[in-house]
């Protein structure tokens, strides 16, 4: 596999009056095309930090994160913004639907944002929400809005999921269903999956695995067998 994502001494402070926070301090790692990768460490310990970077949400102090060959870090607002449009689809625990569009017509906006032919029935059925496609935001459970929201993010098939806590919202049977689908996109599409998780039976699911305390690499852990998802015992 080819390397696709690459942090090189990348630092990130957080400044409040004279107080400084390393949230991340002198990270390195690579990450491979089509890896399924688990981001383990407690809260505080600087793993949404490291989403929002590799996301183009936030920008480093310093140090380089590098995607694909581009350096994302010296990006201008339009061209993260691209980035974020073509590249990257987040799934975080907000769900942050449009809550006057329904399910289908929040994962099929998607078309306005990316050159991709959308099937957002088909989408949905990938999630399980096939027969709520018509029903507003306001009409489903919390579970079935984080699950329009993960299809959102599926929908537009990008380079790669970046995932916080995806199955937070989620019961245990359709939390399976939820991280066999992305799974399968990193097994079979190519697509890279990074998930931030506080679940450490997901690691023995995960091609690498990469351990993150006080905003240090603790360790990074390349698993030669991983498990599917769905014989991992919950």
């Amino acid at each position: 596999m080819s390397k696709i994502i690459e942090f090189k001494n990348v630092i990130k402070e957080y400044k409040s009056g004279d107080h400084i926070l390393k949230a991340m301090d002198d990270v390195n790692f690579t990450i491979d095309e089509g890896e399924f990768v688990v981001i383990l460490g407690p809260s505080g310990a600087g793993k949404s930090t490291l989403l929002n970077l590799l996301g183009g949400l936030d920008s480093v102090t310093s140090g380089q994160i590098i995607v694909n060959g581009n350096h994302v870090e010296s990006f201008n607002d339009n061209q993260l913004t691209e980035y974020r449009a073509k590249n990257v689809g987040f799934i975080f625990q907000f769900y942050n639907l449009i809550p006057n569009l329904t399910a289908i017509e929040n994962v099929e906006l998607m078309k306005d944002i990316v050159d991709v032919d959308i099937d957002g029935l088909s989408v949905l059925d990938s999630v399980g929400l096939k027969n709520h496609a018509n029903q507003f935001p306001s009409q489903l459970s919390g579970g079935e809005q984080q699950r329009v929201s993960i299809a959102r993010a599926v929908a537009k098939q990008p380079t790669m999921l970046l995932c916080d806590e995806p199955t937070g919202a989620l019961d245990s049977k359709t939390g399976v269903l939820i991280l066999n689908l992305l799974q399968d996109m990193s097994n079979n599409k190519n697509t890279t999956v990074v998930i931030v998780t506080h679940n450490a039976i997901l690691a023995e699911a995960a091609d690498k695995v990469i351990r993150i305390k006080n905003g240090q690499i603790e360790s990074t852990v390349v698993n030669e067998n991983p498990k599917k998802v769905t014989d991992l015992e919950w």
